[in-house]
């Protein structure tokens, strides 16, 4: 069966202040899209992938139109539901008769919405899309049995379908995982359990990406090209206020990967040509022994490839960093996100600013590049606390600091209690950590801008930082990404209100 996967399209200025996108500007590899179209490709669909990081919108309706598939899968974060709608209608409109189905951060966590919002979707997805859309499809091939026999009203384009195929649609109610239409009525099924078996899954789709050239991490967070992006577990067992996780109860935990399975991702990326490898695991030293056995095994196979990665700063010490280091890890991110304690009990970050520290230490001593990302506008904190953590990050003085605003993504213990902690913009865009969705009770919108501007002014300005980094040029796209972090410094020198969108709170 023909299926088509779409990312709808979006621009970096949408995102980004125009003024700094050159020095912030990246392309992720979709994991989550890939991984699905691999398992459709496993059952033995014919996969296209349309993403809207390169292609405008028509250019998609175009494709589309041209592949003619009979299902079509949108991907939407809640910055792109708006963007989602808009293709679903379009599709619609242009004569699209088979299964529209979304899935992603937003869908998964407020599926009734969007089918109330959105009438032409048949289906959300509510949870990992792997096994869920591959049952669809065997559903709608006729392949399933259905449990009473019914027709499922819901299908745009059943009758077509049916017709065409000489197969009946069966009841939607058995599959378990979606959200879906019976009349006017939408049903919510339970929940699919999560999958325990990662090393079961087929690798991510990669050939699908087209020029994997396009796709690289922000400018200085990568020492070569290409990048592949790796996920080596799924879920966290921590639970940070801002961090969305399909396990919410957090009772699955981390589900591993074993590392001869992640091996053979690693070889299997290297053979299609990569050079470069980040690692996205939340934390990919939650669990010390493999972690280490990770790295011994990448030193002892001799595989030449660079790597970065993310880790807890109180998972981490010297021993292991050192190990990082000699299997080819040039950089590693720590989510620092506050130097004040009061801040990281508040989102429960559970870790101390000395940890912080210490952690930073220890890869400085390892040789490794530090990233620290913080966070401004968690409930509670002031302005003058928001400053203390520019402060820190200046004693702390990692190669490269980022400073976000606090986003409450549908789905987080923030979203869910927003009155206990302060007011929301209504408008998704700025739902990217760039715009301030959430304003603290203890905070203006005008102060959480100021903050940002003022730690990235301060952080960036330094002579010593500046010195660093010119003596760390090594090649051309190093000194691409320099003159982009110089046009950056520049506007946020002279300009006084870079970060600020205007209030948008209720």
């Amino acid at each position: 069966m023909k299926c088509a996967l779409i990312i709808p399209p979006w621009l970096p200025e949408e995102i980004f202040s125009s003024k700094t996108a050159g020095s912030q500007i990246n392309y992720w590899q979709p994991l989550g899209t890939l991984y699905v179209a691999a398992a459709l490709q496993q059952a033995g669909h014919e996969v296209r992938f349309f993403n809207g990081a390169f292609l405008k919108h028509q250019e998609i309706m175009t494709g589309v139109k041209e592949f003619a598939p009979e299902f079509i899968g949108l991907y939407s974060t809640t910055f792109g539901w708006d963007k989602a709608k808009k293709m679903a209608t379009d599709l619609r409109a242009a004569g699209h008769q088979g299964w529209l189905v979304v899935g992603g951060p937003f869908p998964i966590a407020l599926p009734e919405k969007c089918l109330t919002e959105c009438p032409e979707l048949d289906v959300v997805v509510t949870g990992e899309g792997e096994e869920t859309v591959v049952e669809l499809l065997a559903l709608l091939a006729g392949e399933l049995d259905g449990s009473d026999g019914e027709a499922s009203p819901g299908i745009a384009g059943a009758t077509e379908l049916d017709d065409a195929a000489g197969v009946q649609t069966q009841n939607l109610s058995r599959i378990q995982g979606i959200a879906w239409r019976r009349g006017g009525e939408i049903v919510l099924n339970p929940p699919r359990s999560l999958i325990t078996d990662l090393d079961a899954l087929p690798f991510p789709a990669r050939e699908l990406l087209g020029e994997i050239d396009d796709y690289v991490p922000p400018p200085a967070t990568y020492k070569r090209r290409p990048v592949a992006v790796i996920i080596t577990s799924r879920g966290c067992n921590r639970r940070c206020l801002y961090c969305f996780q399909i396990d919410k109860s957090r009772q699955s935990g981390i589900r591993y990967r074993s590392v001869d399975n992640v091996m053979a991702e690693i070889r299997h990326c290297l053979a299609q040509g990569y050079r470069e490898i980040k690692f996205i695991d939340d934390t990919l030293a939650a669990d010390y022994d493999r972690a280490m056995e990770l790295a011994r095994r990448i030193k002892e196979e001799g595989l030449d490839f660079t790597w970065f990665a993310s880790a807890c700063v109180n998972q981490v010490d010297l021993p292991l960093l050192k190990a990082f280091k000699e299997a080819g890890c040039w950089a590693i991110l720590f989510g620092a996100e506050s130097g004040v304690q009061k801040d990281l009990n508040t989102i429960r970050k559970g870790i101390t600013p000395a940890q912080i520290k210490k952690a930073v230490a220890a890869a400085k001593e390892a040789g490794i590049t530090v990233y620290t990302p913080f966070i401004f506008g968690i409930p509670g904190q002031t302005f003058e606390d928001g400053l203390k953590s520019i402060d820190f990050a200046l004693e702390l003085d990692p190669d490269i600091a980022n400073f976000h605003a606090l986003t409450p993504f549908p789905g987080t213990e923030l979203w869910d209690n927003l009155d206990q902690y302060g007011t929301v913009s209504h408008d998704l865009a700025d739902y990217t950590y760039q715009g301030a969705a959430f304003i603290p009770y203890s905070m203006t919108r005008e102060e959480i801008a100021e903050l940002r501007r003022l730690a990235f002014k301060r952080f960036y300005s330094r002579p010593k930082f500046l010195w660093r980094r010119l003596l760390a040029l090594r090649s051309m796209h190093d000194l691409k990404a320099a003159i982009n972090g110089v046009r950056s410094l520049f506007w946020l020198l002279v300009g006084d209100r870079i970060f600020h969108r205007g209030d948008k709170r209720h």
